[in-house]
């Protein structure tokens, strides 16, 4: 059984943005989460993943104006010569909502990995095609390059990241510790961050 400990101190609301987050989540097993849904100082945004307490930081800029190109690292790796590089893919997201599931799943796919018992280093691209497999299927998101052409599904979703992580299946359901009360809005203050996206 799997069971979310919710806060949410931004503009969102609460019992929208906890509803996706269950259903974005649904079939795995995760223990209890904390997660906690809160305003980035400057950054356009950052998730935390915290495995020792169990908790995913959510960061949003509050001056993002959407839609918002989201870059991504779910390209496959392509080779000139000897060298090899990764072709910048964006996926675009209609509001603050989708951006903030796409965070979360990123982050949960890094607690699947390590409740699953894999070794969690460099997973940074497989917890991108993890979220964004799950923003493509329930929104509809588009991934396209920089000029804003179309990418074909084959050249991101290459890996199967869900039989990867299938030791954490669960069969239970994902459920929220209790629904969301109103809480105060504030900024988020300062602490420990881990970028989302690692240099």
């Amino acid at each position: 059984m799997s069971t979310i400990e919710f806060r949410n101190q931004t503009e969102l609301d609460d019992e929208r943005l906890l509803d996706l987050f269950l259903d974005a989540a649904r079939g795995w097993s995760l223990g209890r989460v904390d997660v906690l849904v809160r305003y980035s100082r400057t950054a356009d945004f950052s998730g935390t993943c915290f495995y020792r307490d169990r908790r995913i930081h959510i960061n949003l800029g509050r001056h993002l104006v959407f839609p918002y190109s989201l870059a991504t690292h779910v390209a496959r790796a392509k080779t000139v010569g000897r060298r090899w590089y990764k072709p910048a893919y964006y996926l675009g997201l209609a509001d603050a909502y989708q951006l903030a599931v796409f965070i979360y799943l990123h982050e949960v796919y890094h607690m699947l990995v390590k409740r699953a018992k894999r070794n969690t280093r460099q997973k940074e691209s497989m917890c991108d095609r993890f979220a964004t497999r799950f923003m493509v299927d329930r929104f509809g998101c588009r991934i396209t390059e920089r000029s804003g052409k179309a990418v074909e599904r084959s050249e991101w979703d290459f890996q199967d990241v869900e039989r990867f992580v299938s030791a954490a299946r669960d069969g239970g359901v994902l459920r929220a510790a209790r629904r969301p009360v109103p809480v105060a809005r504030a900024r988020a203050t300062s602490g420990l961050q881990l970028l989302l996206f690692g240099a």
